[in-house]
């Protein structure tokens, strides 16, 4: 039967209780992610889409600051400006998540998924005006989509376990009756 841990490369001797490498039985070939001539990102297990999503979600990001800053009375070299450091800044924060993402449970990848969100469109919220809104108004913002992008990452995160690197992390058991029964 193989598990989520089998797919991974990881077995574990049910006789010792120890995890160890995979065996003879497991292809070593270029494309295997543990062989050493293998691309740094195959071996850490992140696909070339898990790099790109992030790196073109923070080029719109930053095309969409640009135009926001610009529309609400900024410069144009200004706004391109704080477009590039929104999209540099915005795009290391994605690649961070997506690096560690499959070290997290549901629960707190869907937080901080929700937060990172969050926090960008709130700071977009607070250069939309030209008077400027208040800094509560853009903290307001920020977390009712925030808390929409956890709701939904939570809902996606949750129905495609399977998906998972580390499994189920909660299984259901099957309820044994009790013995007096």
């Amino acid at each position: 039967m193989e598990t989520p841990v089998h797919r991974h490369g990881a077995t574990a001797d049910p006789r010792s209780g120890s995890t160890s490498r995979p065996t003879a039985h497991a292809p070593t070939s270029r494309t295997d992610p543990s062989h050493p001539g293998a691309p740094e990102a195959k071996r850490r297990g992140m696909s070339t889409t898990a790099l790109a999503l992030p790196v073109a979600a923070a080029a719109l990001y930053g095309l969409w600051t640009v135009f926001v800053d610009r529309t609400s009375g900024s410069s144009l070299g200004h706004a391109w400006l704080l477009g590039l450091i929104a999209a540099v800044v915005s795009g290391a924060l994605g690649l961070a998540l997506v690096s560690v993402q499959s070290t997290l449970i549901s629960e707190v990848r869907a937080l901080a998924y929700g937060a990172l969100f969050g926090t960008a469109m709130g700071y977009l919220y607070s250069i939309s005006h030209t008077s400027g809104p208040s800094i509560l108004e853009s903290i307001r913002m920020g977390l009712v989509l925030g808390a929409v992008m956890f709701v939904v990452s939570l809902y996606v995160f949750r129905t495609h376990r399977i998906r998972e690197p580390h499994g189920q992390h909660r299984p259901r058991r099957a309820r044994h009756p009790h013995p007096s029964h």
